[in-house]
């Protein structure tokens, strides 16, 4: 992937991120759609996904409730960082005329697809899954 390409995509996820995240705010004090359920999986089969419980998560992270947004799905917590940084990083490299966030993007993606680094991540995935499904997340 090219940075360009790079920079859209992450800018795209984090102007899509904020505004979910504004929607569920803004929907849980309205009560706007009652019932509405995003994850595409759960409505199917009735069975959570391992991302079920993220964006509440997020809203816990941004309340200060940390604790809460662990035990609600941790990969709040990592999605939260990330909304938080990555858009300051962009701007750093937008204005500054550096590519720091892509160089990092590939050493990280080089790390990623070691084969242990692979496992251990798929593991984790799975184990907040069955987490998940045993909280009747």
């Amino acid at each position: 992937m090219k940075k360009n390409g790079l920079y859209a995509i992450l800018a795209i996820a984090c102007f899509f991120g904020y505004l979910w995240l504004g929607y569920s705010v803004w929907s849980e004090k309205s009560a706007a759609v009652p019932g509405l359920n995003a994850c595409f999986i759960k409505q199917v089969t009735g069975i959570p996904c391992p991302s079920c419980g993220t964006t509440r998560s997020v809203r816990l992270v941004v309340q200060g409730e940390w604790k809460a947004a662990v035990m609600m799905n941790p990969f709040g917590i990592v999605v939260a960082l990330l909304m938080a940084v990555i858009p300051l990083w962009l701007v750093f490299d937008v204005v500054t005329g550096k590519q720091t966030l892509f160089v990092y993007y590939k050493k990280a993606e080089d790390v990623i697809r070691l084969k242990w680094v692979a496992i251990v991540l798929v593991f984790l995935v799975i184990l907040n899954w069955t987490w998940n499904i045993y909280k009747h997340l």
